[in-house]
């Protein structure tokens, strides 16, 4: 079949490949033009472009494909037969949807319609879910709205961070689409309601539905009043990116794990031990009142450092103190300097 895939991110490109892969003909590749990156701020093509280039692929690169005719005219030209989207990072305009005789097809990183939009990854470990997936979903003019033609889930670790999960949804995106477009080409074209009733597609139910905000600066602060398993989501999801403050400097907080007794089967074998020597269970939300929240309760030589949150602590394995790199374990605690009753955040 020939393709025309649209997609912009490092995620997209275990997709691009498996299309590759799988024998299809890729007609272009369409990507976020080229962006200023990393300390040099020079100027960076795409995760996807850079891939593209290398399979020898013609890459375009619209700044506002629904504002651009001309652009829009010369990938109609290119005669794809489908359209497939990972991640690509604008909205498709209807001349786009409807110009492949076999539709738009998006690969979308969870289970929909929980997590539609930007951010399916990270909210799905900032809110604790137990299991992800990915679904391969008909495009139309909502966000993340049109039927699904097949979904896969997968149950997400305690202490997998939004990088991993997104390694292995992305590899789970690629598999999938390559299992969608023979259904897709054996449906035919025509009109599109058509085509979708012979696929059998999944409606939505918006009953369920959630939506992926894009996240912020101040999401990415750690309020050490909140209790450990928050504290530990927002790490896993926000990863790189979550941050306190120590003596006077910002602190990328890196990996942790919530002394909790009860979780005992999902953490490591030194946080069980810690968990059972500091995590008492008073409850989620419950507040301790012998340690402040933010206050460096132990010490812990090669592995890192307990914090008191709202109830059970967290344990602080690997961070990255500002004008250093990342540090686990005795780095960590040689870098730091820690003391007991020492606090982050202030």
């Amino acid at each position: 079949m020939k393709v025309l895939f649209w997609g912009t991110p490092a995620y997209a490109v275990a997709s691009l490949d498996a299309l590759v892969a799988a024998g299809h003909q890729l007609v272009g590749v369409v990507s976020q033009p080229d962006r200023r990156r990393g300390r040099g701020k020079a100027l960076m093509p795409s995760p996807v472009k850079a891939r593209a280039l290398e399979l020898g692929i013609p890459v375009f690169t619209p700044e506002r494909i629904r504002r651009e005719p001309e652009y829009q005219q010369q990938l109609d030209d290119l005669g794809a037969d489908i359209y497939v989207v990972v991640a690509f990072g604008q909205i498709l305009p209807p001349e786009i949807l409807q110009q492949p005789p076999l539709g738009c097809w998006n690969g979308h990183g969870s289970l929909l319609p929980r997590w539609r939009g930007a951010g399916p990854i990270q909210w799905s470990l900032i809110e604790g879910d137990a299991t992800t997936g990915v679904g391969v979903m008909a495009m139309e003019e909502g966000l993340d709205t049109g039927p699904v033609l097949l979904e896969r889930a997968i149950p997400i670790g305690l202490r997998e961070n939004a990088h991993q999960l997104a390694e292995r949804l992305a590899q789970l995106t690629g598999t999938l689409l390559v299992e969608a477009l023979p259904l897709i080409e054996a449906a035919g074209p025509g009109l599109e309601a058509e085509r979708l009733q012979r696929l059998g597609v999944k409606l939505q139910d918006d009953e369920g539905m959630t939506y992926a905000r894009m996240l912020t600066k101040e999401d990415a602060q750690i309020d050490w009043n909140q209790s450990a398993l928050q504290i530990h989501r927002k790490v896993m999801g926000l990863y790189p990116g979550a941050t306190s403050s120590w003596q006077g400097k910002r602190l990328k907080v890196l990996a942790t794990e919530p002394l909790v007794k009860r979780m005992a089967a999902e953490l490591s074998a030194e946080a069980v031990e810690l968990a059972h020597r500091w995590g008492h269970d008073p409850g989620e939300g419950a507040t301790n009142p012998t340690h402040q929240a933010g206050c460096v309760l132990d010490i812990v030589p090669g592995i890192g450092m307990v914090v008191a949150s709202s109830g059970c602590p967290v344990l602080i394995r690997e961070a990255q103190l500002e004008g250093k790199g990342p540090a686990a374990g005795t780095v960590l605690i040689q870098q730091l300097q820690p003391t007991r009753g020492d606090r982050l955040g202030t």
